[in-house]
């Protein structure tokens, strides 16, 4: 063998073998930490107390249960309001953004990412402290009680603004203006603007947010778990079947009930997806919104109340992580971070969360990215490439709770090489990374989509390494969603609890678990103080990213800014 075909052979990118070794060894890794799991998961349920076969047994115990309908009647009662309340939010926040001339965009849209930096359970903890029997404003309930539903759906609303935020800003941002110039030539009303023009061109987006929110709700564990009080809804049924009583079976038919509503909504999304038609054209002319002061004032109070809001989410508990005793003693104190004096592993915690966090965005996204580049750059056969596609999507469908709960059974198992993992770091890191896979795979799809074919057919006819040409130009072109992936890996890991609420042991405990024990245990002042090391670190993970991302930036993407003075001039040939 030449030294040119030793070197093609040493390259996993080389040829189809290698590229369908990696796919391969990348779509068993999804078999191993979801699809089987998922399946055992189902087995389970069908299994009695001794291990024997029950069939629909368990079904029907759970059914003929009256509170059974109860928690998912409240599973859909609380899902639903809280995609109606944040719609009603999030759709007038963006138009405002959008379509006015209004002040301080800047900062708007800055607040409405910041529950992306939080633990979904802080929201929870700042409306207990607002409006618990302790509150600071307790009197406005009128006699209503926060622990519930009410609290529930606003705990809700305030975690998930950001995403339909982003969702619904991506889809106003494609509106065409000579379609209002022509509306205002033919003197339409603004009614009728809005349902002929308005409503076609962001229809898409509105229920592709409205699903995303509906499954975050109905999946959602922290929230529920702190405000909810005697209020069940299915994620911590599954939570109380499996750790207040020790009945794995019955937690596993739970899980399979709340796994269906997520199936339906993923399906729905991805037929409107495909529905979804191109409203962005090259003849497009990009919206420049007129100013109109009354219209511009209307929309920057809005703003301000909404701002207001998601502001008093994070305010309110980083006050009261300072105080000596919250709700009688308020004088300023920092013990509620002395976290070994409480419940949830002191610091170590948030040191085991940070180091979980550092390794599931340095390996995901290695993994995730070249996966999405085998896929879509790769001379591996099209019908894998195609079925490891679909097995990069199933994980979206999947709820955290369920996933961790999948894990219990998977792991536990002494016929299993992989039973040692259970408890460690590792595979805390994996299930992070598969609970977030498919949204960093469509990143990194996205991206690579960008690219002509036309540069890997270039490598291959002068011979070159396709491994080479991985690091010098597929990498350098699309670091900008890499380092998207990388943070958005790094993030979620942080303020995740459902999905590794139940894969933790003593020595593994994470800072957003930490949070839960310490609310559990009465300590609400030094869960607000955990709650709030996280949102720092998460503040201060995103600060460095935005710095070293345009650091990077100006090096690799410098050939998006070429200078004309550095331009090759055409000869001259006459």
């Amino acid at each position: 063998m030449t030294v040119a075909g030793k070197a093609r052979a040493a390259n996993p990118f080389a040829g189809a073998a290698g590229s369908s070794a990696l796919i391969g060894g990348l779509m068993l890794f999804l078999m191993l930490f979801l699809l089987l799991p998922m399946l055992l998961v189902l087995h389970r349920s069908l299994q009695d107390a001794t291990g024997g076969f029950a069939g629909l047994r368990n079904y029907a115990t759970f059914f003929t249960n009256p509170a059974a309908f109860r928690t998912i009647g409240h599973s859909l009662f609380v899902a639903i309001t809280s995609t109606l309340v944040t719609l009603l939010l999030a759709v007038p926040f963006v138009f405002a953004l959008s379509r006015t001339s209004m002040r301080c965009k800047g900062l708007f849209r800055s607040v409405a990412l910041i529950p992306l930096l939080t633990p979904s359970m802080l929201s929870a903890i700042a409306l207990v402290q607002l409006f618990g029997q302790q509150g600071y404003l307790r009197e406005l309930m009128a006699g209503e009680s926060i622990y519930g539903p009410i609290g529930i759906v606003i705990g809700l609303s305030f975690a998930h603004f950001p995403h339909l935020f982003i969702i619904l800003s991506a889809a106003v941002s494609t509106s065409d203006a000579r379609l209002y110039e022509a509306a205002q030539t033919l003197r339409a009303r603004p009614l009728r603007v809005f349902f002929s023009v308005t409503l076609p061109s962001i229809k898409y987006g509105l229920v592709s947010s409205a699903i995303v929110s509906f499954t975050l709700c109905m999946t959602d564990f922290g929230v529920p778990k702190v405000i909810g009080g005697q209020y069940d809804v299915l994620a911590t049924e599954i939570y109380k079947q499996v750790v207040g009583r020790q009945n794995f079976q019955m937690g596993a038919v739970v899980s399979i009930v709340l796994l269906i509503p997520a199936l339906v909504a993923y399906v729905i999304d991805r037929s409107a997806r495909k529905r979804a038609a191109a409203m962005l054209t090259s003849k497009s002319v990009p919206m420049s919104p007129p100013r109109r002061p009354l219209v511009d004032n209307l929309a920057f109070v809005f703003c301000c109340l909404v701002t207001v809001f998601l502001l008093a989410m994070v305010v309110v508990p980083g006050y009261t992580s300072m105080t000596k005793f919250w709700p009688y003693n308020l004088e300023f104190s920092l013990r509620n971070y002395e976290f070994s004096r409480y419940a949830g592993g002191g610091w170590q915690s948030y040191f085991n969360s940070l180091r979980m966090a550092l390794a599931t965005a340095v390996a995901g996204t290695v993994v995730i990215f070249t996966g999405a580049y085998l896929s879509e750059k790769s001379s591996a056969p099209l019908r894998l490439r195609a079925l490891y596609r679909v097995m990069a999507m199933l994980p979206m469908a999947v709820p955290g709770l369920v996933l961790g709960l999948s894990y219990i059974f998977f792991l536990n198992d002494r016929a299993n090489p992989l039973e040692a993992l259970y408890g460690t770091l590792a595979i805390l890191v994996i299930s992070t990374i598969v609970h977030y896979y498919t949204v960093s795979h469509l990143t990194a799809v996205t991206a690579l989509r960008q690219l002509d074919d036309e540069f890997e057919a270039v490598s291959d006819s002068l011979k070159a390494s396709r491994l080479r040409m991985f690091f010098r130009i597929t990498v350098p072109i699309c670091l900008p969603s890499i380092l998207d992936i990388f943070i958005y890996l790094f993030l979620n890991a942080m303020t995740t609890v459902s999905a590794v609420v139940f894969l933790y042991s003593t020595s593994t405990s994470l800072a957003s678990v930490a949070v839960i024990n310490m609310d559990d245990a009465g300590e609400f002042a030094a869960a607000s103080a955990m709650a709030m090391v996280i949102v720092v670190t998460c503040v201060v993970a995103r600060c460095l990213h935005l710095v070293v991302t345009h650091r990077i930036l100006e090096r690799t993407q410098a050939w998006k800014h070429e200078r004309p003075e550095t331009r090759v001039s055409a000869p001259n040939l006459g």
